[in-house]
């Protein structure tokens, strides 16, 4: 056998090759890389998940989450059940018309079975409607939108059809006939209304909410709402009763001093989720879930719209099973499981 050369090459070449040896566990170890979708920045969903991604990232280092912040719910979800992402926010009542196949699903043959492939990582309140006037428009009541530019939010959002169906339910208006519906994206919008481009803007948020606020400081503004005599009508009962829906109210200066509602304003609450896929590795959401939540208890104070954030209204209003990383992590907080959540 050919005797080994020792020379000072062959040192450095088996050196090397002995140093990169303890090197291929940790490589083997690079951080798994996950997408999120959510909507677009100046919603509460928007706060809510790149706040999720901010804490997984920092506290679980085996994991990345890219957080995409374009396109539609709708989409996302058809796109976290086919598996091409792994987390995105959906909604009892995007999930309900994916089960039943109805309105923008209702062409697609295969949504109901691809509504099957989801599991619930948690709930939590998109918030309630904020329909924001300035005081200097002279606005009281949703009858004064007409003739008027309106956000109602994204075009083809469930936001925008839900206040079509308010402005009709409570004061009878139909969009662009008798007001005009403006076509942006919520970013764009708050910019838009903040430079008086807009005589209404729609948003449901968490109360305070961070757009909001910022322009309450130096500007009175006043919400709109539905009458306390309309409450009980068949129209807005039938906005109400949908999945993941319900009355609420914004409180009388929750925004400060510049805002001029002297009592609460009646209005629209709504429930979003994280949602993820059947398959998604168990103990990866258990860990995620948990450390989530540690998080935003941390974070209260200094974030007031984490208020609504908590582990107990991860399953108000579920229409959908818990993961079950989900499932054991909530009950590992002593959140009390319903039916729903173990199917």
């Amino acid at each position: 056998m050919k005797p080994l050369r020792l020379d000072r090459r062959a040192v450095l070449t088996h050196g090397a090759a002995a140093a990169a040896v303890p090197l291929l566990p940790r490589m083997a170890q690079a951080k798994e890389l996950l997408r999120m979708s959510t909507l677009g920045p100046g919603t509460s969903p928007n706060l809510v998940m790149t706040t999720f991604a901010s804490i997984i990232n920092r506290e679980l280092p085996d994991y990345e989450i890219q957080v995409n912040a374009t396109g539609a719910a709708t989409r996302h979800v058809l796109e976290v059940a086919m598996g091409k992402t792994a987390f995105c926010m959906s909604s009892p009542a995007i999930h309900a018309l994916m089960s039943n196949q109805q309105a923008m699903f209702a062409k697609m043959d295969q949504a109901p079975a691809l509504a099957k492939k989801l599991r619930t990582v948690l709930n939590f309140p998109m918030g309630v409607y904020h329909i924001a006037v300035y005081d200097s428009s002279g606005i009281t009541s949703l009858e004064g939108a007409r003739g008027k530019r309106v956000f109602l939010g994204p075009p083809g959002g469930a936001a925008n059809a839900t206040m079509r169906r308010l402005f009709k339910a409570v004061a009878g208006l139909e969009p662009d006939i008798d007001y005009e519906v403006v076509k942006l994206g919520w970013d764009a919008a708050a910019a838009s209304f903040q430079d008086g481009n807009l005589d209404i803007y729609c948003n449901p948020t968490n109360a305070p909410s961070p757009v909001l606020t910022q322009i309450a400081v130096t500007n009175p503004i006043r919400f709109l709402g539905i009458p306390q005599d309309q409450l009980d009508s068949e129209a807005v009962q039938a906005l109400v009763s949908r999945p993941g829906f319900g009355l609420a109210t914004i409180s009388a200066g929750v925004y400060g001093d510049n805002q001029l509602n002297e009592g609460p304003t009646n209005t629209l609450r709504v429930t979003v989720s994280i949602v993820t896929r059947d398959t998604a590795d168990e103990t990866m959401v258990h860990d995620m879930t948990k450390a989530f939540y540690a998080g935003v208890q941390e974070m209260r104070d200094s974030a007031p719209w984490l208020q609504a954030v908590t582990p107990e209204g991860a399953v108000q209003d579920l229409n959908m099973p818990l993961h079950p990383g989900a499932r054991r992590a909530l009950e590992d907080l002593g959140v009390t499981i319903p039916e729903i959540a173990r199917a």
